[in-house]
């Protein structure tokens, strides 16, 4: 069941996003959370920025907050100190802790047709706590009850969180504060409540016994969450073998909830698979693909800032069309699409 791809991938590239400010660079743009309001579609992005490089010097931004209020320190690192290692272009490692290369903020896109878009020119939210000091990852939108809940990544030296935010308009936003301590991420909040309670997807990242796999939990308020179920794990050997966590917003099928979720391979082959969860208990497993839905085959895809990565945070249903929305490469925004019931078709 091949998913087809937009002929106008890339969609949005970093050469259309316009830097937070005139000394930086956007580096990446990817891994939007999405969203239809009114008559637009709406993707909030990663972006990823960073100040250019001084000579032999790789400088990072880092939120500082201080009594004054949060503003980016900026730090340099000497690509000839033998005591810091550079070998992954997401982090640089030191003696005394790991720092990103860049600092990322969510940015709106926006488009009457779903493929064609124009960026904003502004953020539409900053890192401004110290969770925060190394940005805003990987959001995910879901509308309840008429508003829009935005779950995202607060990264810092501190670890890996989620914290939502919320807006009514997708022009004033209200930041909620951390949901999920660290070390968690993916966190999917289903679309409707069930048997009142509110419903969410997360993936806690063990360093000890066990293997990243997807859990799911409930609240009564959004800001509490508990009565953890483990939902699947890992499946050494697969497309799915070394992490998988939840990627887009469960869509409510008469079959189960599906949700579009993303798998690697223990070598960071990011792939993109499907799994059908009971309608009224959904920490039980109906089915799951056995092959991936995208392998990242394209050339966009398989090059760019981390190669082989198809990693989605969102998509947009139309009766059987669903429209995926995904980064490539950690380095682009791309489109595809996809027949609902041909996916549930596919799963075992």
């Amino acid at each position: 069941m091949p998913a087809e791809r937009f002929q106008e991938n890339p969609i949005i590239s970093p050469c259309d996003v316009p830097p937070s400010r005139p000394d930086f660079e956007v580096v990446c743009v990817f891994n939007a959370g999405v969203a239809r309001y009114g008559d637009e579609v709406l993707l909030l992005m990663r972006v990823a920025e960073r100040p250019a490089k001084s000579g032999r010097h790789v400088r990072v931004p880092v939120l500082s907050c201080a009594a004054g209020g949060p503003s980016l320190d900026i730090l340099a690192f000497d690509t000839a100190d033998s005591s810091l290692c550079f070998d992954d272009p997401r982090k640089i490692f030191t003696p005394t802790g790991t720092y990103l290369t860049t600092i990322s903020h969510l940015r709106l896109a926006r488009s009457r047709d779903g493929r064609y878009f124009t960026v904003d020119p502004t953020p539409a939210l900053v890192p401004d706590r110290p969770e925060e000091a190394f940005g805003l990852e990987d959001p995910r939108i879901t509308e309840i009850e008429g508003t829009f809940y935005i779950a995202y990544k607060s990264v810092s030296a501190l670890g890996i969180c989620v914290s939502l935010a919320s807006t009514r308009d997708f022009q004033h936003y209200v930041k909620h504060g951390i949901i999920f301590a660290p070390e968690n991420m993916d966190v999917c909040l289903f679309p409707e409540r069930i048997d009142g309670r509110y419903v969410a997807l997360h993936r806690p990242v063990s360093l000890n016994i066990a293997a990243m796999n997807m859990w799911l939990a409930y609240s009564s308020d959004l800001q509490g969450w508990g009565d953890h179920r483990f939902v699947m794990g890992i499946r050494p050997g697969q497309w799915d073998g070394g992490r998988i966590g939840g990627s887009t917003i469960p869509v409510k099928t008469p079959q189960g909830w599906l949700e579009i979720y993303h798998g690697a391979t223990p070598d960071n082959e990011y792939c993109l698979g499907a799994v059908l969860l009971d309608l009224t208990e959904p920490q039980r497993v109906l089915a799951r693909s056995r092959e991936p839905l995208m392998r990242p085959n394209a050339p966009y895809e398989r090059e760019g800032f981390m190669p082989r990565v198809v990693f989605s945070s969102g998509a947009l249903v139309d009766g059987d069309t669903m429209t995926l929305y995904y980064g490539a490469a950690d380095w682009l925004m791309a489109g595809a699409t996809l027949s609902v019931q041909e996916i549930i078709a596919s799963l075992e």
